[in-house]
């Protein structure tokens, strides 16, 4: 399995995939904060790689930005499931 976070400065996959998704979205930081309970500071952590949500987190940001949960950890490339 791909490493989720990285050591030594090294941004991971699921730190570039949620602001990726997070842009796509064309929302804020702190919009999607609110939107998924999380603390501004918190979610800005995920997204710097300094910090790991917790599995409900990921559930409800993959909801949030019409992703697969798969998708944004890095075990898939695609960015959505099929339905």
């Amino acid at each position: 399995l791909p490493k989720i976070l990285e050591k030594g400065g090294q941004i991971s996959l699921l730190a570039e995939r949620l602001k990726q998704a997070r842009e796509a979205k064309g929302l804020s930081q702190s919009e999607c904060a609110r939107r998924t309970g999380a603390s501004q500071a918190a979610y800005c952590y995920y997204e710097q790689g300094l910090r790991t949500p917790s599995s409900q987190m990921l559930i409800r940001i993959a909801d949030l930005l019409d992703v697969s949960l798969d998708w944004l950890v890095g075990r898939s490339d695609k960015e959505k499931t099929e339905d």
